[in-house]
């Protein structure tokens, strides 16, 4: 058991002229898809033969605005006005021995179910390699989409009136960008001699949600915003303090930087505003004070952790917050340490599994709720987000759970809100490596706690937020074996 404690659409775009063109959109996106896939591994194949040093790493990087327009729907309200810094997707392409990796991250709340599959589709395509060797992350931050193509195509199956957080259209057109983005960044890959991995302790930003009375049953949740003071002074509990920047160099210039760092990313929300909220201001500051690499931000497993501790929804903490997280990446890349990066120490090797359904789901009611669409649109939405998980667990569907390898770093991949006992736990397995770890991968599972925590209660893994049961604990920890044991143990 384990431990118990924007490139296309300017944001004035009307309503009306968006959804007609992105109508036309959909009517070719099928064939399209479908073209991208059958001649993307041999363009792909062409493009990289063109710019490869068959002896050396190559990695190119992409960077697209994701910024949804004025009235597109986002996860809980309409874009009323676009005045923050926008939302990025960002991510890496990376060439050793074998076929293309792609790592991504998105300023989402979360892509699932079918959209996950599909975006791992686009960017494969883009890249000429497989979707197997694509790994697509979330930061999850709140005013942003919330994207789940299974969850829209049961509502449209019965003419829902309204979409709400699943109407598709603007995130198929952040994938296709993307995916442009891909093919462009594989004309202009770099040559990598060296990686670095440096960690450090960030003060005052993450604490556990999960407040324990003596009974061992959640008394309170400590959301990512607490106004009670007492519930601010609870003890910080459970956490992973540090944030692992891992970076890739050609000699002494680095070209890209990856950060890891585990908490949810609301300082406060609702404001019908596309944020990327405290870890992208983070991301933006280290990207001004090391401008020749592209800063690439993944979330690692802080399903139940918050920044609740410190922040009690005061529009200042935003900055506060962002300020904390990027002194801590900045102690991290200064305490990186560098060796040198061949093909041959590049490795991706996967894990699929099945994650266990709760047992709570009632398939007769979310058919019910969902049907109700025309007068309670809240209802319908979960129910299609729930059915959604359900079709896929009764289709046998299996997640990749990836790990990337270069020399004695590993880098994990892992789906929905993942509880921050699972990152502590995969670093403890191998201490003797550098293991950093992305999670909201696919957010088809929701939260995904530890066994222990179904037995506690509290919100994550209530009925409303996970939508796996207790037994997934031992399947993610088997995988995390499999991925991180040497061959021979």
């Amino acid at each position: 058991m384990l431990l118990k404690p924007r490139t296309t659409w300017h944001p004035l775009l009307s309503r009306c002229d968006f959804s007609m063109r992105q109508q036309f959109k959909r009517n070719l996106g099928a064939l399209l898809l479908q073209l991208c896939l059958t001649i993307g591994v041999w363009v792909g194949s062409i493009v990289v033969g063109q710019a490869e040093d068959p002896a050396a790493v190559m990695l190119a990087t992409f960077d697209v605005d994701v910024t949804p327009p004025v009235g597109m729907h986002m996860a809980y309200d309409r874009v009323k006005r676009v005045d923050e810094l926008t939302l990025r997707c960002r991510g890496i392409i990376l060439r050793g021995s074998d076929a293309p990796l792609v790592l991504c991250a998105v300023d989402f709340l979360g892509i699932a179910n079918e959209a996950h599959d599909q975006w791992r589709e686009a960017l494969a395509a883009a890249a000429g390699t497989t979707s197997d060797r694509v790994a697509v992350h979330t930061l999850h931050q709140h005013d942003a989409p919330h994207v789940d193509y299974t969850a829209e195509q049961l509502l449209r199956d019965i003419n829902a009136p309204q979409l709400g957080p699943y109407d598709g259209a603007f995130a198929r057109q952040a994938m296709h960008d993307t995916a442009e983005a891909v093919k462009d960044a594989m004309l202009k890959l770099q040559l990598v001699t060296h990686v670095g991995f440096g960690s450090a302790d960030v003060a005052d930003v993450a604490s556990n949600r999960r407040i324990l009375g003596d009974d061992g049953k959640v008394r309170v949740t400590r959301y990512t915003a607490t106004r009670e003071a007492a519930v601010r002074a609870e003890p910080v509990g459970t956490i992973d303090p540090l944030v692992n920047v891992v970076s890739f160099w050609n000699s002494d210039v680095p070209i890209a930087v990856l950060s890891y760092y585990a908490v949810h990313p609301q300082s406060y929300y609702r404001m019908g505003i596309p944020s990327p909220d405290f870890p992208g201001i983070a991301r933006f500051i280290r990207q001004q004070a090391v401008p020749s690499a592209v800063h690439v931000h993944f979330n690692g497993a802080g399903g139940n952790l918050g920044a609740g501790k410190y922040n009690d929804g005061s529009y200042e903490n935003r900055v506060v917050l962002a300020t904390r997280l990027a002194d801590g990446m900045k102690r991290a890349f200064d305490a990186t340490a560098k060796t040198e990066l061949t093909p041959t120490q590049v490795a991706w090797t996967a894990v699929k599994v099945s994650l266990p359904m709760t047992e709570r789901f009632d398939e007769a009611r979310f058919r019910a709720d969902l049907q109700a669409s025309a007068s309670n649109r809240p209802a319908s939405t979960q129910a299609a987000q729930k059915l959604a998980w359900m079709m896929r667990q009764q289709s046998q569907h299996q997640i990749d759970i990836p790990m990337l390898s270069l020399g004695d770093i590993r880098l994990l991949h892992m789906p929905g809100e993942l509880f921050v006992e699972y990152q502590l736990a995969a670093k403890a397995m191998r201490p003797d490596l550098k293991v950093a770890m992305a999670a909201y991968g696919d957010y088809g599972p929701s939260y995904i706690g530890t066994a222990i925590a179904y037995e506690q209660g509290g919100y994550e893994t209530s009925e409303g937020a996970t939508n796996v049961s207790a037994a997934v604990e031992p399947v993610l920890l088997d995988a995390l074996r499999q991925l991180l044991q040497p061959p021979d143990h």
